[in-house]
């Protein structure tokens, strides 16, 4: 093991990889150093993902495994969501950890690690009774940079009442960072040379409610924007149905630096399922609103998210779902079964639809999807996008369009080798179903 040394997985979305990185940020300056192997490290921590099962069960399959690889003198921490919500579940499953650390007080881990290594033996929970994430950050960027791509998170929590979902539970309700934070974040980035800032948060489109802003992303962005003009893509992410305003169309019409892309997590078509999911059910303001965007937005790309098998999905309802997808053909989708969850407004609903029925309603929408996919990407065939090169290997160059989110959408192949952090032009010479298919433009 090598002194004052610590080995960091992060599991779960880019939300909680940018904690993660504010925690590895912490230790640092504690004076520890990162290590990319558990058996070199003092200190090992695992920061969990709780959202749904699938989640849970990875965190405990991690957690057990370097649990069983512990020498004497390290320590095994969990952190995270799933450390938040379910930290007795996890203390009973896994035999081993040192140290319990939620997802609310994050910023105190140099704390806990002083104390776990000041008392060896004695396991510790810091699991304090905060109502909301903290603020208390100590001036950590909050950000997590991928390459010359970077996520910037913009709020923690969220105030919204979605039946099946437990972040507000783990975080509890929105709190919104201030402004000169978030730029102080988006100047560093830019002084590294970043060419992608994604704004993340629960809620995008929620920034700033809760320090008493209206229309607050775009009032943001109006002026961020000036202060990072060497960053000439700027992407945004998790937008909810019913808040993506007439300004913030105006604004990704008329700004060039905001990327023509939104992810809008719509999670389903049917009026019913919609209200029984506490979610926005006005599929009117769903067509308005994308006819509008599609109209004052040449070349817009959507992304969405929807679940299946939600209880009291009816085959009608599902059906409702299929023909909402075949008519609006979105770039992209991702579709999720129901999970069920307790403490959820929704569990008193139970999970009566069987698995079986839920994966078969996944895989119709995923091979409709496909189809869609394959054909809108055909239409690109001939066009010249702008391409954000990430890397090289077996003869070609791989980037991404605005038109894909890193981890989540597709990417283009390049018939060459390009220098790794441009954003180049690029020929479309081929279309997969996922992917696009390319050669660089020379002049």
């Amino acid at each position: 093991m090598k002194k004052k040394s610590f080995y960091l997985v992060s599991l779960g979305c880019a939300k909680n990889t940018v904690d993660s990185d504010s925690i590895a940020t912490l230790l640092s300056r504690e004076g520890y150093s990162i290590v990319d192997k558990p058996g070199q490290a003092e200190v090992m921590i695992v920061n969990t993902c709780g959202f749904i099962q699938p989640a849970r069960q990875e965190s405990i399959d991690v957690l057990t495994e370097l649990a069983s690889l512990k020498k004497p003198g390290q320590l095994l921490i969990a952190a995270g969501c799933f450390s938040e919500l379910h930290r007795e579940r996890l203390a009973d499953e896994v035999r081993g950890i040192d140290g319990i650390i939620g997802t609310r007080r994050w910023m105190d881990m140099p704390d806990l690690v002083r104390s776990l290594r000041s008392q060896p033996g004695t396991p510790r929970y810091h699991l304090p009774d905060a109502p909301t994430i903290g603020t208390d950050d100590n001036g950590v960027p909050r950000v997590s940079l991928q390459g010359v791509s970077a996520y910037l998170k913009i709020a923690d929590g969220c105030r919204r009442p979605c039946a099946f979902c437990s972040i507000p539970l783990i975080k509890g309700t929105q709190v919104s960072r201030p402004l000169e934070d978030i730029f102080r974040d988006a100047e560093i980035l830019q002084d590294d040379g970043v060419k992608e800032l994604i704004l993340i948060a629960q809620d995008t489109t929620d920034y700033g409610s809760d320090l008493g802003m209206k229309d607050g992303l775009v009032r943001l962005l109006e002026k961020l924007l000036p202060r990072i003009p060497e960053i000439p893509w700027v992407r945004i992410m998790y937008a909810y149905p019913g808040y993506v305003t007439d300004s913030l169309i105006d604004l990704m019409s008329d700004t060039r630096q905001v990327l023509p892309y939104l992810d809008i997590p719509l999670q389903h078509a049917s009026v019913d399922v919609l209200r029984s999911m506490k979610r926005p059910a006005n599929m009117d303001w769903v067509r308005t609103t994308i006819k509008k965007m599609r109209k004052r937005i040449p070349g817009l790309a959507l992304r969405t998210t929807f679940i299946a098998g939600f209880p009291g999905e009816t085959e009608a309802d599902f059906q409702l779902l299929a023909d909402f997808i075949k008519e609006v053909e979105f770039d992209h989708l991702g579709v999720f079964p129901f999970s069920f969850e307790s403490g959820t407004s929704s569990a008193p609903l139970g999970d009566p639809i069987p698995g079986e029925v839920k994966l078969q309603r996944v895989e119709e929408i995923m091979l409709l999807q496909e189809t869609i996919s394959l054909k809108r990407n055909q239409r690109l065939i001939g066009q010249t996008l702008d391409v954000l090169v990430e890397g090289y290997g077996d003869g070609l160059s791989i980037g991404r369009s605005y038109r894909d989110a890193p981890e989540i959408d597709g990417m283009v192949l390049i018939e060459d080798k390009l220098q790794e952090g441009n954003i180049v032009p690029v020929q479309v010479t081929g279309a997969l179903v996922h992917d696009l298919l390319g050669k660089p433009i020379t002049n």
